[in-house]
Order: C-alpha cells, then sequence, then structure tokens
C-alpha cells in the first residue's frame, strides 16, 4: 500500500467511513501487534495495550498532521502504551510462543497419510520449539527487532525506528547480528533453511539500508 492510499484511508476514516478503517486496521494490526508483543511478557497485556492503541488513533484521527506516516504514529503509540503497561502490570504468567505453533489437522487421507502427515507435523512442532526456545534466549532488545521485522506486511524501516526508538540506519546491522546470533544457537538443533538469510524479510524499498 503506498503513501497516497494511506493518506486516502486515514482521511476517508476520519470522515466516517467504515471500510477505510477497516483498510487501515488490516494494513497496520500485524506490525502493532508485532510491537506490544515484543515489550509486552505476556499476551495479555499485549492484548490490551493492541485495543488501546487502535482506541488512541480513533481519538486523534481527524487530528493527525501527516496521515501518510500514521503507521509511525501507531508503532511509537505502541511503544508507549506498551512501556507504561510494562511499569505497571502485574500479570505474573506469560503466555507461551510456543502456544502459537498449531499442528493442523489430518484430514479424511489414508492411514498411511495421517501416519505420514502427522509425523512430519510432530518434527516441524518440534523445530518450532526449539527455534522459539533458542528465541527467548536472545536479548530483549534483538527479540523487539526480530518480532517487528516479523509483521505481516513488513513495516517499512520508518515504522521499525518509531517502534523500538532506534535510528534508522542501525536496523539493517542489528537485524543481522541478531540473526547470527540466533543461527549460532540453533547450529547443532535446526536445520539451516529455518532460518532466514539476512536480506530475507526485507521491508520494500530497504534493502539498500541492510
Amino acid at each position: 500500500m503506498d503513501q497516497d492510499e494511506v493518506v486516502r484511508l486515514v482521511r476517508a476514516a476520519a470522515d466516517g467511513d467504515s471500510d477505510a478503517w477497516k483498510g487501515i486496521v488490516q494494513r497496520f494490526s500485524g506490525m502493532v501487534w508485532a510491537i506490544t508483543r515484543g515489550y509486552c511478557p505476556n499476551s495479555a497485556d499485549a492484548a490490551d495495550v493492541f485495543q488501546t492503541t487502535w482506541l488512541r488513533l480513533v481519538e486523534h484521527l481527524d487530528r493527525i498532521a501527516n496521515p501518510e506516516h500514521v503507521g509511525s504514529w501507531l508503532a511509537t503509540t505502541a511503544r508507549r502504551e506498551s512501556l507504561r503497561v510494562a511499569r505497571t502490570s502485574t500479570r505474573t504468567f506469560p503466555a507461551e510462543a510456543d502456544s502459537l505453533v498449531s499442528l493442523g489437522h489430518v484430514e479424511h487421507h489414508s492411514p498411511e497419510q495421517a501416519v505420514l502427515e502427522a509425523e512430519q507435523a510432530m518434527l516441524d512442532s518440534e523445530r518450532a520449539r526449539q527455534v522459539w526456545h533458542a528465541f527467548r534466549e536472545l536479548p530483549a532488545r534483538c527479540q523487539q527487532l526480530l518480532r517487528v521485522l516479523m509483521a505481516t506486511p513488513p513495516p517499512s524501516y520508518a515504522v521499525v525506528a518509531a517502534a523500538l526508538d532506534m535510528p534508522i540506519g542501525s536496523i539493517g546491522p542489528s537485524r543481522a547480528r541478531c540473526l547470527d546470533r540466533l543461527r549460532q544457537m540453533l547450529a547443532h538443533d535446526v536445520s539451516a533453511p529455518l532460518l532466514c538469510a539476512p536480506k530475507c524479510h526485507q521491508p520494500p524499498g530497504e534493502a539498500s539500508r541492510a
């Protein structure tokens, strides 16, 4: 989605267009969730911040000076709300990232096919658990950065910078260092294809900055 389209959606949503609002949510909800989940220690707090961030946008939608930068506005708001909640939260039972890994289900295949699919699902799940276990051993800053960069659709570096309050020029090198560290941790447990090369998941138009 280009900036002109973002501006159109923001202005239309401010005028009460529900379809435009849905378009904004669809475009940025993955990014907002990635930010909140990166800062908040459990999914309940992250969900609260997610809802609060969108509420703040509703409250300020007709006062955003630069609607083309609504992504950065959301990122900054999500970061600030996340930090506020993280400081005051009394919840002590973080949700495990493993719970997000779905094993899928076997449809009406032959018994042999069902066994093969179930076995593959178990292998995939084990690899995913290994990745998440290593991921949680990374420094908090690496976890935050990689979560935001993995949002769908990929956020621009301007949005990532606003989300993490870091210079745009340091995002690419920091991402490479975090991925290298994760690869090293997984070298003896997970096959190489599970990890993306440094250029993977590069936000559109940002390759030259990595």
